[in-house]
């Protein structure tokens, strides 16, 4: 998929009404208050000695960094939104570590995101935010070039 294709998506899903529902769409993922949309997937890691992995990950933080400007170019800079401590307190509530009566939930897509995405180049537009990120599941699994669209606020 090209730049302009990206951009493209990312423009269908702001206008686009948020499913009643969870699951799939021809772009990727969404639910109530969400999409996101899988712009690119890399191989797999499974025959890989670590270098090709490198390499591919910064192909794909070089293409959310070139989406970025653009967006950028539309809507200014973005904020850098780390996911690290919502993922800890995503396992914390999965692993119980929370007392039963005070377990915070993380609503999706936030929940989601943070089990694979470190950090996310985020815009709040029109009251959506949009966002781009690198995602991988594991060190085997394929990267993704990620863009979510939401009226969901941050937890």
């Amino acid at each position: 998929m090209s730049t302009a294709q990206h951009l493209a998506v990312i423009d269908l899903l702001r206008s686009r009404e948020f499913p009643a529902e969870h699951g799939r769409s021809e772009c990727g993922s969404e639910g109530p208050g969400y999409h996101i949309a899988e712009l690119l997937t890399s191989d797999t890691f499974w025959e890989d000695d670590g270098s090709r992995r490198d390499i591919v990950e910064e192909q794909y933080e070089a293409e959310r960094d070139g989406l970025t400007v653009l967006l950028g170019d539309r809507w200014g800079p973005p904020q850098r939104f780390s996911l690290a401590s919502l993922f800890e307190r995503t396992m914390d509530a999965a692993l119980g570590a929370v007392d039963e009566g005070e377990a915070e939930e993380i609503p999706e897509p936030w929940a989601q995101l943070s089990s694979s995405v470190p950090d996310l180049h985020l815009w709040h537009v029109d009251g959506r935010w949009i966002a781009l990120g690198v995602a991988q599941w594991d060190k085997e699994l394929p990267f993704q070039l990620l863009a979510m669209v939401t009226e969901i606020d941050p937890p």
